[in-house]
């Protein structure tokens, strides 16, 4: 039997749960992957009968989910109960949602599943009760950490069949970007793009195409320097590795059509230079993949959507997305 994919609850009070269960309901038409739901079952019944949806649940181990799943949806409890509304975050909300992540990383690095999928949560919230951390990519990699030795570098790569972007720097105030860019960072994270790239979506040389820091990439200079004095030497260093990247390029023009087949990711030095154009042109598509772990990990790319949370109105197609992907990474793993 094919291991199963591990789905985190994700934030109690968001929609993680209502796309999880809406697509177990219409597994067979939407073609979804076998998944084990790693969180609350009390939780999960609550949400189903509020969405009036009819789900039977069936708590289970990661030995049995894969042959459970046609006939019901397997749950693994992690010991710790939210009674969260849709919506509304209680003071159990941040510690289950933290504990599923731990168990699904558990699981998938015992080689018991296949890959995690995480659904959203509210970094806010996970932060007030104590979570260090600036998202799932840093806590991902402090959790794949082996002791005593060094992290490994996440990187962060949203995907879809049209486009695949990174931004060299991730959760950061916009005004720390220029302190916080460097040739290292950047030559490091196209190190992992490159290798992962052709790892896991068997692309044998990708192409790099990669954005400058400021407005018409500097115009030589004249607004901004870090292109010349970063940028570009980075540049150098990765192509004497043999990596193909090219660039620095103004990002207002690198993500048309006609762009977008000269090169298989973009890099950006911020998180809205190339997330923008992805989630315009693929907000309900678009799959967010942590690269760099010695396990595969998706994302949907949306957050927890707390006002369609127990509406019914929440799209699963970014979650379906990600189960997608997560089973095709792991089979080319």
């Amino acid at each position: 039997m094919t291991l199963p994919l591990a789905l985190t609850l994700g934030e109690p009070a968001g929609v993680g749960s209502d796309l999880a269960l809406v697509l177990w309901a219409d597994r067979d038409a939407r073609g979804v992957p076998p998944f084990l739901l790693v969180g609350d079952p009390k939780l999960l019944a609550e949400r189903a009968r509020i969405l009036g949806l009819n789900v039977k649940l069936a708590e289970s181990d990661a030995a049995q989910a894969a042959s459970r799943f046609a006939a019901s949806l397997p749950v693994l409890p992690v010991g710790i109960s939210s009674t969260a509304a849709p919506g509304i975050a209680d003071a159990m909300s941040a510690p289950l949602a933290r504990a599923a992540i731990d168990r699904a990383v558990e699981l998938v690095l015992a080689g018991q599943v296949a890959a995690v999928v995480t659904n959203p949560i509210a970094k806010s919230i996970m932060q007030k009760a104590g979570f260090a951390f600036p998202g799932h990519t840093e806590y991902l990699a402090h959790l794949a950490a082996i002791p005593g030795a060094k992290a490994p570098r996440p990187v962060m790569l949203i995907w879809c069949e049209e486009l695949a972007v990174v931004p060299v720097t991730i959760h950061v105030p916009l005004a720390e970007v220029p302190r916080l860019l460097s040739a290292d960072l950047i030559v490091e994270t196209g190190r992992v793009v490159a290798g992962e790239m052709a790892r896991r979506f068997g692309i044998a040389r990708p192409r790099l195409a990669v954005c400058g820091l400021n407005p018409h990439a500097g115009e030589g200079g004249t607004l901004g320097r870090e292109e010349e004095t970063t940028i570009r030497p980075a540049l150098e260093r990765l192509k004497a590795e043999g990596i193909a990247v090219t660039g620095p390029y103004a990002a207002d023009s690198l993500f048309h059509a006609e762009a977008r087949i000269r090169y298989d990711v973009a890099l950006g030095m911020y998180h809205d230079q190339v997330l923008a154009p992805i989630k315009t042109l693929a907000f309900e598509r678009a799959v967010n993949v942590t690269l760099g772990l010695p396990f595969v990990r998706t994302s949907p790319d949306h957050g927890t959507a707390f006002d369609l949370a127990g509406t019914g109105r929440a799209n699963p197609s970014s979650l379906l997305a990600a189960l997608k992907l997560a089973r095709r990474l792991a089979k080319a793993a």
